[in-house]
């Protein structure tokens, strides 16, 4: 019999991997209609769909691993990294999905829930004021009209898989929809800024380096509080507050 093993889990969903099937449980079903959607959309590689049972979505292992994980060293090449930009730039040149995504919050709802999560981060003692007030200026660059994408929606580099230097598969699109593009592109490379000039290069157009800035500190602020409540930790090295630190 095959092992189970645990890929992630807390209070919201659970994925666990048998053999080569992914077994993603998820009491809100809204977010696998999404997922299922998005994968039927998205013009590159994504999971196979072997069966749905609510709340249960089985989906076949892609070949590759995986470009990394935040916090720890990328054991892709230069190349495959821009192979995961071109990627990214065919995603986003796609036809626009029927609904907005998480990358399509409207400017003043995300401001008003960035301010708010700033004034907890300080009241509650989670973070330094200098940190979360240099951050949160920087993070002001993000907040801009801009052009809707096919966005994914949650493109850490966990989610990308690479064989060599090709792309075989994106996975996790439950947050996909309509939104800013520059916002994918953050994700991607958080923590990870080395690989910017890479995926850029994969990408094929000038990009606004102050928004992805921006987004780096708008998403790692937005975070922390909610990985410390669901018990992963931002604090680690190369994580989200180090990514706060390193605008300081």
């Amino acid at each position: 019999m095959d092992e189970v093993k645990v890929v992630v889990t807390h209070s919201e969903r659970a994925t666990l991997r048998v053999g080569d099937v992914f077994l993603k449980v998820d009491a809100d079903q809204s977010r696998i209609d999404v997922e299922v959607e998005a994968m039927s959309l998205a013009p590159v590689p994504t999971p196979e769909i072997l069966w749905r049972k609510p709340p249960v979505l089985a989906l076949a292992a892609l070949p590759g691993t995986t470009l990394g994980r935040l916090g720890q060293p990328s054991t892709g090449s230069p190349a495959a990294w821009a192979a995961a930009g071109a990627a990214i730039r065919k995603l986003h040149e796609a036809p626009l999905p029927p609904r907005p995504g998480r990358a399509g919050q409207g400017i003043a709802a995300l401001a008003a829930e960035l301010d708010a999560e700033c004034e907890l981060l300080v009241t509650n003692g989670v973070l330094p004021v200098d940190l979360v007030t240099r951050n949160r200026q920087v993070a002001e660059a993000a907040l801009r009209p801009w052009t809707a994408a096919f966005t994914h929606g949650d493109l850490q580099i966990a989610h990308v898989f690479v064989d060599g230097d090709e792309v075989t598969g994106i996975i996790d699109w439950s947050e996909a929809g309509r939104g800013d593009a520059l916002y994918d592109l953050a994700t991607f490379t958080l923590g990870h800024e080395e690989h910017l000039e890479d995926v850029l290069a994969g990408y094929g157009t000038d990009i606004d380096l102050g928004v992805i800035h921006a987004w780096w500190s708008l998403r790692s602020l937005l975070a922390v509080r909610w990985l410390i409540e669901h018990d992963f930790d931002p604090f680690a090295p190369g994580c989200e507050v180090d990514v706060l630190r390193s605008r300081m």
